[in-house]
C-alpha cells in the first residue's frame, strides 16, 4: 500500500516537533546543581590541559560544574534562548566558583540557554545555589589519597546540609574515582527529590578520593 507524501511527512516530522517542543527555553521541572571534585577532574583531564584550577596555589575542592534545568525524565539542552549569550566579563566573573570562563560559557550554551533567564540572571542564580550548599569540610582536611565507599561522601553532604534527604542527592564516579555531587533543587532552590534518571548513585566501595593540592 502506497503511503502519500503528506502522510509520510506528518509521521516523520511529528517526533521532531515533539522534541523541539520539549526543548523550549524556560520549560522544565527542576534544577540539578552539579558540584565537581576538582582533584578528580584535574587527574583525568585538567592536568593535561594545564588548567589553572589544577595548580597547587588554586586550592580548589568542590567547584560548580553547572546548574541544569531538568525534566522529571530527561532534560533540555542547547535551547533557543531569547536572551543574548554571556559577555566575556560575565563568564570571567564565574571563574572563582567554576574554575574557568570556558566552562561557564559551555554551561550557558548547553544548559543556561534552557533556563529562560538572561545570562546574568542564570549565573547569579547558579552562584546563589552554589553558596547555599555547605561543602563538607572533612574533605578539605585530607592530606593523601584515600579509597572509600561513595556512600560516605553522600552521608557527609547529608550531615552538612540538614534540609537534604537521600533521594535529593546523588554521588557519581568516573574511572574509579569520586567525580561529582548532584543536588536536586526547585526553581526557588529548595531541595526536592530527584527524578529516576538522576538518582544513580555510584555503588563503588573503594572509590579513589584525591586530596586538594
Amino acid at each position: 500500500m502506497r503511503v502519500s507524501v503528506a502522510l509520510f511527512l506528518c509521521l516523520f516530522l511529528l517526533p521532531l516537533s515533539a522534541a523541539a517542543q520539549s526543548h523550549r527555553s524556560g520549560v522544565f521541572d527542576y534544577y540539578v546543581l552539579s558540584l565537581s571534585w576538582s582533584p578528580t577532574w584535574c587527574a583525568l583531564e585538567g592536568d593535561a590541559r594545564d588548567a589553572t584550577q589544577c595548580y597547587d596555589a588554586a586550592d580548589t575542592g568542590w567547584v560548580l560544574h553547572g546548574l541544569w534545568p531538568q525534566y522529571h525524565r530527561g532534560w533540555p539542552e542547547h535551547c533557543q534562548s531569547a536572551h543574548a549569550p554571556p559577555t566575556r566579563a560575565i563568564t570571567r566573573a564565574m571563574e572563582d566558583v567554576m574554575g574557568s570562563a570556558g566552562l561557564a560559557w559551555y554551561q550557558w550554551k548547553k544548559h543556561g540557554s534552557c533556563s529562560g533567564l538572561s545570562a546574568a540572571d542564570y549565573f547569579a542564580l547558579s552562584r546563589v545555589a552554589f553558596d547555599r550548599v555547605t561543602r563538607p569540610e572533612v574533605f578539605r582536611k585530607l592530606t593523601k589519597p584515600v579509597k572509600l565507599p561513595a556512600k560516605v561522601v553522600e552521608e557527609a553532604f547529608l550531615k552538612a546540609n540538614p534540609g537534604l534527604e537521600p533521594d535529593m542527592l546523588t554521588i557519581t564516579c568516573r574511572e574509579g574515582r569520586i567525580q561529582e555531587a548532584r543536588l536536586c533543587l526547585s526553581r526557588d532552590l529548595t531541595p526536592v527529590p530527584c527524578g529516576v534518571d538522576v538518582v544513580r548513585d555510584c555503588a563503588m566501595r573503594d572509590a579513589l578520593f584525591d586530596p586538594i593540592r
